[in-house]
């Protein structure tokens, strides 16, 4: 930013302030309430960061690649005891996106958990509503012992992200290290449940083995559900398998059927609808004129700005009684000066 741009900031913040009651200021507060209602759902439907697991060496490192990771954020990298989901776990690495989508990162793995036999790992910003993503690995050196199935030259861990999502109908997802020339049955369960024992949707040929595409159709019993668990598994004793989950929304869009897009009816006052959030701002009383229209225009210079700028598209519009007031008098007002221009020069036409 510019020195004249900050000084500009600066007087229109100083301005409005001096304008507005600081108790019904609330357009900070309600600003991120738009960006928590209209831009979440839209995040979390089109862009899902997962990340899976590609190699491990014992008590040393663990090797991820990403996919579908937003780009330019930076992720604060944790691990944690098995089935923390590395929540409040302990801090390994701060990892910037970069460009992002797909990447690999290697971390080391913390004293604390040497030793474990299995270790939780998560990816997550430091937003108010972060991205995030997490997994799990075995903590023992990637190169294919016991429980791998017996298959010669296959190391590591089979994992898939969910790469697309229509809404009650279809799940798709991108495989990455699956062992060749296996069948996994595909099941989805409830959110929380990983799968296990759920409902079985198809199989799935691993081929040739590494990266692959499929897509399920979403079973009746978990159509409506706002999240679901999805599962691959092999029937071995020591099966290989791999599991994740997705918001049931269509990716690219905010739903428009289900609850899962329409605000509850107490915050109706807020979000009048599902694509848009009321901003308030109550103005001092007994100001002149002039002091009204010049908050008007600062709170339109406000939203102006590029630091207000919605992150995941959408607009502003000012209005209210204050506002329309304005508006119409400026209108009228102008509409008048060409209507007396407009009588007068009838007026000289008639007198010549």
């Amino acid at each position: 930013m510019t020195a004249h741009s900050s000084e500009v900031n600066e007087k229109a913040s100083g301005r409005l302030g001096s304008l507005l009651r600081p108790r019904y200021l609330v357009l900070v507060v309600l600003l991120a309430a738009v960006a928590a209602f209209a831009g979440v759902n839209q995040v979390r439907s089109s862009t899902i960061p997962t990340f899976s697991i590609t190699s491990v060496v014992t008590d040393t490192t663990v090797t991820i690649q990403t996919a579908n990771f937003p780009a330019n954020q930076n992720f604060v990298v944790t691990m944690g005891p098995f089935g923390s989901k590395g929540i409040n776990g302990i801090v390994v690495a701060t990892t910037n996106s970069g460009a992002g989508g797909s990447f690999s990162a290697t971390y080391n793995i913390p004293a604390q958990l040497k030793g474990s036999y299995q270790i939780a790992v998560r990816l997550q910003t430091s937003h108010a509503y972060p991205f995030f993503a997490y997994n799990w690995f075995y903590n023992n050196t990637t190169t294919g012992g016991p429980g791998t199935g017996g298959i010669p030259g296959y190391t590591g861990i089979p994992t898939f992200s969910v790469s697309a999502v229509d809404v009650d109908k279809t799940v798709s997802i991108q495989t990455a290290n699956f062992p060749p020339n296996q069948t996994f049955t595909v099941r989805m369960g409830p959110m929380g449940s990983r799968g296990v024992n759920g409902v079985v949707v198809g199989t799935l040929q691993s081929g040739v083995g590494g990266a692959l595409k499929a897509t399920f159709n979403i079973p009746p019993q978990l159509q409506k559900s706002y999240q679901i668990a999805i599962r691959t598994e092999t029937a071995h004793a020591n099966p290989f398998f791999a599991y994740n989950w997705f918001y049931n929304n269509t990716t690219g869009t905010i739903p428009d059927t289900g609850a899962t897009a329409t605000p509850k009816r107490r915050f109706a006052y807020l979000f009048p609808s599902s694509t848009s959030a009321l901003v308030q701002v109550r103005l001092r009383s007994g100001l002149s004129e002039a002091q009204r229209r010049q908050a008007t225009q600062l709170i339109r210079d406000a939203v102006a700005m590029p630091e207000w700028k919605p992150q995941f598209g959408g607009s502003y519009l000012v209005t209210g009684a204050p506002v329309l007031v304005s508006d119409l008098t400026d209108v009228i007002t102008d509409q008048l000066i060409l209507l007396l221009i407009g009588v007068k020069l009838i007026g000289d036409g008639i007198a010549g």
